[in-house]
């Protein structure tokens, strides 16, 4: 337990919690986390470089919890398509100059004025002067090339704390591409 950082506020901290097939299921507070695990709802899979300390012992912090019985769930709605998700999923960058703003747009990439859909796979985000550049045609027309093809995510997570944005790096084993 020696070097490891104490942790002052067990509300404060994120654990993710998983099924009992390792599917991802939420995110809570340490605090929950560390309840799940003294009644035995949950085991721990990997301790974040924190600890909780008692005034009679020390707990090291979980970062990841599994269920101990599997939570059967209803069947997983897909990604809703709308502003906030999309530039979420394209990590608020321009998918043609790689530039991270706050002030993007949509940008079709096969141009609605052609019968381009607005859909996941059709849609990123980009800046005010790649978008003028691009006009009405398409990347290859432009010749102007995309960071990564656009496609649906497969998983948004989402939690107590709203939709996260920066995940921890032990978590990314048991999350799948987000």
């Amino acid at each position: 337990m020696l070097g490891l950082e104490p942790l002052t506020d067990p509300d404060a901290g994120r654990v993710l919690i998983l099924n009992a097939s390792f599917e991802p299921l939420h995110v809570c507070s340490v605090r929950r986390a560390i309840q799940l695990l003294m009644t035995d709802v949950a085991s721990r899979v990997e301790d974040a470089a924190t600890v909780l300390r008692t005034p009679s012992r020390t707990v090291p912090v979980p970062s990841v919890v599994r269920l101990n019985r599997y939570v059967r769930r209803p069947y997983r709605q897909k990604v809703a398509f709308n502003r906030r998700n999309l530039f979420r999923r394209d990590d608020h960058r321009c998918q043609y100059c790689g530039v991270r703003r706050s002030d993007l747009t949509l940008d079709h990439v096969l141009p609605r004025s052609r019968g381009g859909p607005t859909s996941w796979e059709n849609v990123v985000a980009c800046c005010r002067a790649c978008n003028a550049r691009k006009r009405d045609r398409t990347p290859d027309e432009a010749r102007m090339s995309l960071a990564r093809p656009p496609k649906a995510p497969r998983f948004v997570f989402s939690s107590a704390y709203g939709l996260l944005r920066d995940v921890d790096p032990i978590w990314r084993p048991y999350l799948p591409d987000l």
